[in-house]
């Protein structure tokens, strides 16, 4: 098993053309990736990346390697695809994170499903706000939202949502409802503090867009804790509608400049995703995210184009 991982990091390298974006990639160090890539190398008693402080380019050891390295990881894969078309029902444990927000309701009720559809099935899950990596941490997959890093393997897309601003009907009463993004540093904001949040607000409609760097009012390293926060009355959040939208349906939120949508410096729209440590997904996770991306559609989450 050294040597496959070994393999899967002189491949991953290759194909990205980076020791960082493969160690992202695999969810591990960019030590570790080089450690991997030099055990290979003395393995086989030649080197196959020449690397320089720019660029990593194939040896001609390494360019007649490749290919074959590659399929030996691809045939590993179809292996282990094919004995587990031969199980009748997925068993065992699968350890995985997820933010926590979908542990308020959606998730629970998939995983509770499917553990009685599948009795052989258990489940291991690290509710968290923060990156988990898949290798450091020992997980299947990790479950994300926001934007996925440009150089991060997304094994499985679920759904897209946007993000909007909402407040409870209580904190409108008393502080009244910003008429424009503009008005927001008249207001108390709430915001969450975990790494990765974006740290400007870029709001976008069709004929305008507007960033604006604005100070908290209150802090959270929780998104449950923002819902929570703007729910009691505490200030404006800004919110996935995908969380917010069944509050506000019972009440409890109101969307605040409903025209205008937060998005990236780019202009795109946040996406939940898995991440996964290889190109393989085990047949149990590809089970239990193929549930959960269902639910969502049939739910009507998924608000925007995939990414």
């Amino acid at each position: 098993m050294k040597t496959l991982w070994n393999l899967r990091v002189f491949c991953a390298v290759v194909e990205h053309k980076s020791f960082v974006s493969a160690a992202r990639q695999l969810g591990t160090s960019p030590s570790s990736v080089t450690r991997a890539l030099q055990a290979l190398e003395d393995e086989l008693g030649a080197m196959l990346l020449a690397r320089s402080s720019k660029q990593v380019e194939l040896t001609m050891g390494g360019e007649a390697y490749y290919p074959l390295a590659r399929q030996m990881l691809d045939l590993q894969q179809q292996a282990e695809d094919e004995l587990n078309q031969q199980t009748a029902s997925p068993r065992g444990l699968l350890r995985f994170s997820a933010p926590e927000t979908l542990g308020r309701e959606l998730l629970p009720r998939i995983l509770a499903r499917l553990a009685d559809e599948h009795p052989g099935l258990r489940f291991d899950v690290l509710y968290s706000d923060a990156i988990l990596e898949p290798i450091r941490d020992k997980l299947d997959f990790s479950i994300r939202g926001a934007f996925p890093a440009s150089s991060e393997l997304i094994g499985y897309p679920l759904w897209s949502y946007r993000r909007h601003l909402y407040a409870s009907p209580d904190y409108v009463a008393r502080h009244g409802a910003p008429a424009h993004p503009s008005e927001l540093p008249q207001h108390r904001v709430l915001m969450h503090s975990a790494p990765r949040v974006l740290k400007a607000w870029n709001f976008a409609r069709e004929d305008e867009t507007v960033s604006l760097n604005l100070a908290a009012w209150h802090r959270s390293n929780s998104g449950n804790g923002v819902l929570d926060a703007a729910r009691a009355g505490l200030g404006i959040a800004r919110l996935g509608d995908w969380l917010a939208e069944p509050c506000a349906a019972r009440g409890e939120l109101v969307r605040l400049c409903p025209d205008y949508r937060i998005v990236s410096s780019h202009g795109d729209d946040p996406q939940m995703h898995a991440v996964f440590a290889s190109r393989g997904m085990p047949r149990k996770a590809r089970l239990l995210l193929e549930a959960l991306r269902g639910e969502a559609g049939a739910r009507g989450l998924d608000r925007a184009p995939r990414i």
